[in-house]
Parts: structure tokens; C-alpha cells; sequence
């Protein structure tokens, strides 16, 4: 069963990657090669997880990128089941064979 408000990704680096190490966001972007300003943004849940950020991610502090991955698509998908009762969306119905 999928959780109702999973935690962004970014707060997974910031919380079990970043400070048992006790590195700062500078550090940590350091060690996976981009800018301070790409990891704040992700452990500030302004930016999400790419595939590539995944294989960084995954070479740096362990796990898979599809760990990762996953882990931003249940977030996403958490985020989009808030205003899923907006979507204006009709059934589109199988198309029959003749």
C-alpha cells in the first residue's frame, strides 16, 4: 500500500546521507560533482531526483538508483493525488473489434 505522504527524496539525502557524515550541502555537492545550488534545491524539496542525480546519488552513499527513483515517483505520485479530484478527465471507452 502506497503512503499517503511519503517524504520528499531531498530530505532522505539531507537526513540519513548528509548529516550522519556530517557533511554540509557544499561538501556533499562536492563529493557528487554539481553545484551547491542543485543540492540545496533537492534537499529543500524545490528540486526532484533525475536519473542521472540517481546514479550520483547511488555511486556517492549506497543504494540503487532505481532506490531513487522510486522514491521521487511515490513522492510525485503523493503530490499528484491532492488535486486528483480537479482533473477534468473523461473515460475513454475500449474500442470495440468489428
Amino acid at each position: 500500500m502506497p503512503m499517503k505522504n511519503p517524504p520528499h527524496p531531498g530530505e532522505i539525502v539531507r537526513e540519513d546521507c548528509l548529516a550522519p557524515l556530517g557533511l554540509t550541502v557544499t561538501a556533499g555537492a562536492k563529493a557528487l560533482g554539481i553545484s551547491r545550488k542543485v543540492l540545496s534545491d533537492i534537499v529543500n524539496a524545490r528540486a526532484g531526483i533525475s536519473a542521472v542525480m540517481a546514479l550520483r546519488l547511488a555511486k556517492a552513499f549506497g543504494s540503487t538508483p532505481e532506490t531513487w527513483l522510486a522514491m521521487q515517483a511515490h513522492y510525485d505520485l503523493a503530490q499528484a493525488r491532492k488535486i486528483e479530484k480537479t482533473l477534468k478527465v473523461k473515460r475513454v471507452a475500449e474500442a470495440r473489434a468489428a
